[in-house]
């Protein structure tokens, strides 16, 4: 497929944001490739996560270090007229962003209240700069500079109501919507990385997106601190996602 007629959407994510749930349902449609976080090992290269993030080492092993050539290979020639690259914006790191006006770029968030407890399961103290808020609107910001139109998505909104949001999704993308998109077999998938096994565990007993629950559990007093800085930036996230 040459590199000229491919449609890159690239998502940038926080963690723990239903992004591997997004992967698995576009990875269901015949005319798309998907990439699991191909910036997570420069990522790690190039910060200390790799002292904190688990299977740090099986992750610097298996995937390209150098950011420059994932870009390459993102901007590059794929087998299929679709490419989706899950990635989280804390990746990106000190990259040259030129590419990105020649991508669709989608933002993918969560309600810290539900988002924080999630992912400090596995990272204990969790920064404002792990789970990627902050981020996002310096992206935004970035992107308006670049007259770049994202795509922002809110997980909640998603798992409300899949089907509405995808196919609305699709269509500013311009490709079709796929009734495959909602469901797939339980299980991994090849296109895995090697991290799968501390974070995918209920992707992979899922069979499609899974039904919208609100925590019941009381909010860690530990979290507060970082749940108060994250929120103003979720408010502006969320006026911006779409329905």
């Amino acid at each position: 497929m040459s590199k000229h007629k491919i449609k890159r959407i690239c998502l940038w994510s926080g963690p723990r944001n239903i992004s591997t749930t997004l992967m698995y349902s576009f990875a269901q449609r015949s005319d798309t490739m998907v990439y699991d976080e191909p910036l997570y090992a420069y990522y790690l290269t190039n910060t200390n996560a790799r002292e904190y993030h688990p299977g740090s080492e099986d992750i610097l092993v298996s995937m390209e270090n150098d950011g420059n050539k994932v870009i390459e290979m993102m901007m590059g020639e794929h087998e299929k007229p679709v490419a989706f690259f899950k990635n989280m914006t804390h990746h990106l790191l000190n990259l040259n962003r030129s590419f990105m006006k020649d991508v669709i770029n989608v933002i993918l968030t969560r309600d810290p209240v539900e988002m924080l407890p999630s992912f400090a399961k596995v990272i204990d103290n969790p920064t404002i700069t792990d789970v990627g808020y902050a981020l996002h609107i310096e992206l935004v910001n970035h992107f308006h500079k670049m007259n770049i139109n994202p795509i922002v998505l809110d997980s909640k909104k998603i798992l409300l109501n899949p089907k509405k949001v995808l196919s609305r999704l699709c269509n500013i993308v311009d490709i079709p919507f796929d009734e495959n998109m909602l469901e797939w077999k339980s299980g991994a998938r090849p296109e895995d990385g090697v991290w799968a096994r501390y974070w995918y565990g209920n992707i992979h007993k899922s069979i499609g997106f899974m039904e919208y629950k609100a925590k019941t559990e009381p909010f860690p007093d530990k979290l507060k601190p970082l749940l108060e800085s994250c929120m103003p930036f979720y408010d502006q996230l969320m006026k911006l996602s779409i329905e």
